[in-house]
């Protein structure tokens, strides 16, 4: 038997860190019984309901890059009715319910992966394993390397000290940084903090996997040697 938040993410419906809210917040039940302690366990052969729906384990893992447009939320539903990511993947993908491994916010693009593998999601995401992401930014105000350095050293922000990134001047306008953490909107802030406006933001790598050869809105099934790769940065 595992904990339960565990098995919500394994059947990759989200993550473990939502599957904990979801588990105190009462949307979750095991034969019937609605659960709201984290410590509970299960099994998977028992009947699992998360917001009334019943788990389903799909033993075929499924692993997907996107190059995500501007305009799309990064989610597999929306409440307010916006295009979601899911949209841009053919039918038989979606039947197999993949979800977003972090996000991109509606106005930022590029790569994004896209799984039914909890297990993988939740290693990914979690800030022990330090998985880099890259960004190219196109920026309004003046860039200087001393405004630069103070975000390669870190700096404040309302929820803390940002680790140390890695950054470019690639023009006047444009800067690629690398940062692994994954808080919200947290390049725009990052660079709102020394007075400058984020324009444009594309993520162009995550991790070892890159948008080489893949067209805005386009996807493709990740190579078993991708994933392999995935895998062993967070010792799988």
């Amino acid at each position: 038997m595992d904990r339960l938040q565990k098995i919500i993410a394994r059947a990759g419906i989200c993550s473990r860190r939502q599957a904990e809210n979801l588990i105190l917040n009462g949307k979750v039940s095991v034969d019937g019984k609605i659960i709201t302690e984290l410590g509970a366990k299960a099994d998977i052969n028992q009947k699992i309901r998360v917001d009334g729906k019943l788990l389903h384990f799909d033993t075929e893992k499924i692993y997907i890059l996107l190059n995500k447009p501007r305009g799309y939320v990064s989610t597999a539903h929306d409440e307010r009715g916006r295009k979601t990511i899911l949209e841009l993947l053919c039918e038989n993908f979606r039947e197999k319910r993949v979800y977003p491994v972090g996000r991109l916010d509606l106005n930022s693009e590029g790569l994004i992966l896209l799984t039914n593998d909890g297990d993988l999601t939740n290693s990914l995401i979690h800030p022990r394993f330090e998985i880099e992401k890259t960004y190219r930014a196109k920026i309004s105000g003046i860039l200087t390397e001393e405004k630069l350095d103070l975000l390669r050293a870190g700096i404040e922000l309302d929820d803390g000290l940002t680790a140390p990134a890695e950054i470019y001047l690639l023009d006047k306008d444009l800067v690629e940084i690398t940062i692994h953490e994954g808080r919200n909107r947290q390049i725009r802030r990052m660079f709102a903090a020394i007075g400058c406006d984020v324009k444009r933001l594309k993520r162009i790598k995550f991790a070892n996997l890159t948008l080489d050869g893949l067209k805005v809105g386009n996807f493709r099934v990740l190579t078993a040697e991708e994933v392999s790769s995935l895998k062993n940065l967070v010792g799988d």
